[in-house]
């Protein structure tokens, strides 16, 4: 019965998926007019989901032109502190929309249409989506400078390519190219026991395989003892020409005697499932290890689209006595691929090695609800907030709770609640709920507030506790002082911190009237741009009133002068 399962399962799951998607190949162009070379690809495995985009690097500088790759209209703008910073979407006439991320500003024309916005708002973030008649661009049109806001680990842009359902698509499949002549690199190979009595080189756990290099680039292994179903991981990265980045790869095949039992490529993806890349991965090895491997097995929660052929689930049913050629073939988009040939042979160990079974007192079925509450402390984890079944270590003490390790994957929010009826209203004012991380430091999670209990909803386990912040945020000056003439200046800069719950919001007025402030969380500053127009007084009284997120307030407030 359960061989009919697997086999029900894999023909679901490979007869539900697209063959590589009919596409215009040279409708789009380039979007900036400097060589194409790759920070980030398609598909990379990031935390909690994929890349959907090409992140070109910008030779690291801002401000370089970026373009419209094809002709349309500009269907939304994005402002924010933190994600993709500045962005702008094109929607396109055959239904395609392209995203252009980290931007510096806009071209003139779109920079003033959301500046409008911003003051009328009174606010630095906003969220817009233009009619198809406001603002028309034609391909290769200027639409913006490239940047580093946001989310962003130094200058570059970050570029999409979205079909009409507004799911990721790989650019490199419209003619994006980028030179490449490198194969992929396979850093290591994993072998894991998966059923009851599997066993691999007679142990129950995970097992790294010795990879073993050949002269014409691909590699074997020793060979490996094993019985029972078991699987595969792979660590495999790329690498383009002119760039020393460790890229994702975008291809993964694995054979069994000759026969395909596992493919999935990086073509295209929906937002919805992307967080179910922590199934993709062994989540606990990179939790501990902080290095993704691919899991070339599929779980029974496992509905990502990414997969072309899975057999069987993936797993390999070792057979004693039985010989077996299992081959995996890493490659990238421009078809250079590296090989790795591993020989198993079915075997039953001399002594039957013990399986660990970690129980606990708390056993969560997957597609089941759970509920705990202890201590004043409760905790929700609704049906499919975990990927499998699994005993969790829950330990209250006080007014903190350890729940259970971070090296297990939450897909879900799970909802904490604590009850702070022992606390005064005064001191509740200050409280928050925190997540403590190395040495105890507390971190500020999202708290709701409501009478008698406080709820914040995580996704990632660990030690949570109650938390006081008292301090409010400081406020200094950075390009002048009280009092100076800054006719020379062509912007205000301030810089903003708070050492605990965070800042939660600010707002910048001279002589009475907002002005509009870029807040960069990177080095904590805000910048007013001169070139707004609205500081126009020879005196001029700034007033920055900066909260953070338990409500402490600071203030500061300076005069300086222009001509």
């Amino acid at each position: 019965m359960t061989k009919k399962i697997f086999t029900l399962f894999s023909l679901i799951i490979t007869s539900g998926l697209w063959a590589q998607p009919q596409v215009p190949e040279e409708y789009f162009q380039e979007p900036l007019d400097v060589p194409l070379v790759l920070s980030g690809t398609f598909g990379e495995l990031r935390s909690n989901h994929f890349h959907s985009g090409l992140d070109i690097k910008t030779q690291q500088r801002e401000g370089l032109n970026v373009i419209a790759a094809a002709g349309g209209f500009v269907s939304r703008i994005n402002v924010q502190h933190y994600g993709y910073g500045k962005a702008l979407y094109i929607q396109h006439p055959n239904g395609y929309t392209t995203v252009y991320g980290h931007l510096k500003e806009f071209s003139p024309e779109i920079e003033a249409y959301i500046k409008k916005i911003q003051y009328a708002q009174e606010s630095y973030e906003v969220e817009i989506y233009p009619e198809a008649g406001v603002l028309p661009v034609n391909q290769g049109d200027l639409v913006a400078y490239s940047g580093n806001t946001g989310g962003s680990g130094g200058p570059h842009l970050h570029f999409e390519i979205r079909d009409g359902n507004q799911r990721p698509m790989n650019p490199k499949l419209f003619g994006i190219n980028v030179k490449d002549s490198q194969p992929p690199t396979i850093n290591s190979l994993y072998a894991y026991p998966i059923g009851e009595d599997a066993h691999v080189n007679g142990s129950t756990r995970r097992q790294r395989i010795r990879l073993i290099p050949l002269n014409d680039g691909s590699f074997r292994t020793e060979q490996i003892d094993a019985c029972g179903e078991i699987g595969f991981g792979i660590s495999a990265i790329d690498k383009q020409d002119a760039a020393a980045n460790n890229n994702g790869v975008y291809r993964v095949q694995a054979n069994l005697n000759g026969d395909v039992v596992f493919d999935m490529n990086m073509d295209r993806f929906s937002f919805n499932e992307s967080r179910h890349l922590n199934q993709l991965i062994d989540y606990e090895y990179y939790a501990n290890n902080r290095s993704r491997v691919k899991k070339l097995f599929v779980g029974p929660n496992n509905h990502l689209s990414i997969y072309n052929t899975v057999v069987d689930r993936g797993i390999v049913n070792v057979q004693d006595s039985l010989n077996y050629i299992y081959s995996i073939k890493v490659t990238d988009f421009s078809g250079n691929e590296k090989m790795v040939r591993v020989q198993i042979q079915g075997k039953q160990p001399a002594v039957k090695p013990e399986k660990r079974q970690p129980e606990t007192d708390y056993f969560v079925q997957a597609n089941q609800a759970f509920n705990v509450d202890e201590n004043g402390i409760d905790a929700y984890i609704p049906k499919g907030s975990l990927y499998d079944d699994t005993y969790l270590d829950i330990k209250f003490q006080g007014d903190t709770i350890y729940f259970h390790k971070d090296d297990t994957p939450i897909h879900s929010n799970i909802t904490l609640g604590f009850n702070v009826s022992d606390y005064p209203q005064e001191e509740r004012e200050k409280m928050f709920i925190a997540r403590l991380g190395y040495g105890g430091r507390p971190s500020y999670n999202s708290t709701t507030k409501k009478g008698d209990r406080f709820t914040t909803g995580i996704r990632t386990f660990g030690t949570y506790t109650l938390a006081k912040d008292t301090r409010p945020p400081s406020i200094t000056p950075v390009n002048f002082k009280n009092g100076q003439w800054i006719s020379g200046n062509s912007t205000l800069v301030i810089r903003i911190a708070d050492d605990l719950s965070g800042i939660k919001s600010y707002r910048a007025t001279v002589n009475g009237k907002f002005i509009l402030m870029e807040y960069e969380y990177k080095n904590n500053t805000l910048t007013h741009k001169f070139s707004d127009g609205v500081v126009t007084d020879t005196e001029n009284n700034l007033k920055v009133i900066v909260t953070d997120n338990v409500g402490n307030s600071s203030t500061y407030e300076a005069t300086f002068f222009r001509k």
